[in-house]
């Protein structure tokens, strides 16, 4: 771990110097754009009809609940979580507000603003089920309280589904799930991992997944080489990267782990 993060600390200070940005932001990232044409797949009509409903109505909803729970704990202001387009928080709790699902998954819990944004739009009859490696009471700047969690409508799970044993474990969990958000580690590796896994589980609906930052460096291959039904929705979520695909039963990758031209 301490390699890759200094090779990573390494690349990046390459990159300042060969491609300095050409304007200022207060977080930037190296990306790279890429043809249409010869993508690996295009969006369904499913995933174009739900986008449009999503987005008229993240454009109505307001998440101030949340924003009084991060109190200058991190970095950026806390208003942020209330951004819409730039953030993708309203647009999680848009798509529970059209979907109305009795399962989400969110797949990386960290501090918690996700799995609330997804919690503020929820059914009544819904859950909200958050996983990581790590106990959301251990994160240090958690805006998660333990009242989140009495209805029962909020529930974490320590696990990784990165790991194939792990994944079978809570098959059940995931094959029922109708909304799964995925915001993992973000390097490529346990993402496709976690994809690979859900390939080998029966579903036992036709669940949308949400992928976050498919802008960053790292994530570009994966979400490129994604063969399912996909649609890049990045103006209208999270700016470093915001991916909308469909559960279809088929291969995620190609039997090489490659996309095929559509």
């Amino acid at each position: 771990m301490f390699q890759r993060n200094v090779g990573k600390r390494v690349r990046e200070a390459i990159q300042r110097r060969l491609l300095p940005a050409p304007v200022h932001a207060r977080h930037s990232m190296y990306s790279m754009l890429f043809s249409e044409d010869d993508a690996s797949s295009s969006p369904s009509e499913r995933l174009l009809d739900l986008s449009l409903e999503a987005i008229r109505c993240a454009r109505q909803l307001d998440l101030g609940d949340i924003v009084q729970r991060l109190r200058g704990r991190f970095r950026f202001p806390d208003c942020t979580i209330n951004l819409w387009s730039g953030e993708h928080y309203r647009l999680l709790a848009a798509l529970v507000h059209v979907l109305r699902p009795k399962s989400v998954l969110e797949i990386g819990t960290a501090e918690g603003i996700s799995a609330l944004a997804l919690l503020q739009q929820l059914p009544p009859e819904g859950q909200v089920i958050t996983l990581d490696i790590v106990p959301w009471q251990e994160y240090p700047r958690s805006c998660l309280t333990a009242g989140d969690f009495h209805s029962g409508r909020l529930r974490q799970i320590v696990a990784d589904l990165g790991d194939p044993y792990q994944c079978a474990k809570y098959s059940d969990i995931l094959s029922h799930s109708d909304l799964i958000f995925i915001d993992a580690a973000k390097d490529g590796v346990l993402e496709r991992k976690i994809l690979e896994n859900f390939s080998t589980k029966p579903f036992e609906t036709r669940p949308i997944l949400l992928f976050d930052d498919i802008r960053m460096w790292r994530m570009l291959k994966t979400w490129r080489q994604m063969r399912l039904p996909k649609l890049d929705l990045t103006s209208f979520g999270h700016w470093c990267g915001t991916g909308l695909w469909e559960w279809t039963g088929s291969p995620v990758f190609g039997t090489n782990g490659e996309g095929q031209p559509r």
